[in-house]
């Protein structure tokens, strides 16, 4: 299993507002109200950007996918968190990593879009 991110929100949400949300910003969401999940396209090719169970996470295993995340949370008004408390965002178009006083940019975010779903290596 890897490192979960977890999408944080003050007021729930529902499967509905997911869907909204989802195909407005232009993911598609799959499964049912009960599992399922929200992939995004490159290409051809449709990858996984989170996983929904009553709750919305993730397991990114590229910077891509840590910006789609970031995309989609952004747009629900909500908090992308890691597990260890660490927040992931959207800032002036960057998107970026911050624990505590210190922050990681990953890049821009319309060139990590651009650029696909490039796996981290070990």
């Amino acid at each position: 299993m890897g490192y979960e991110l977890r999408v944080e929100r003050d007021a729930p949400f529902a499967y509905a507002e997911l869907a909204n949300i989802s195909a407005q910003a232009g993911f598609e969401l799959r499964g049912s109200h009960e599992a399922g999940e929200v992939v995004a396209r490159h290409g051809d090719t449709v990858y996984p950007v989170a996983t929904w169970s009553g709750r919305l996470f993730g397991q990114p295993g590229s910077d891509w996918q840590v910006a789609q995340m970031a995309r989609l949370t952004d747009l629900m008004g909500a908090r992308l968190v890691g597990e260890d408390g660490e927040a992931y965002g959207i800032r002036n178009g960057v998107v970026e990593q911050i624990n505590g006083s210190s922050s990681y940019e990953f890049g821009k975010l319309e060139e990590i879009i651009a650029a696909g779903p490039t796996e981290w290596s070990a």
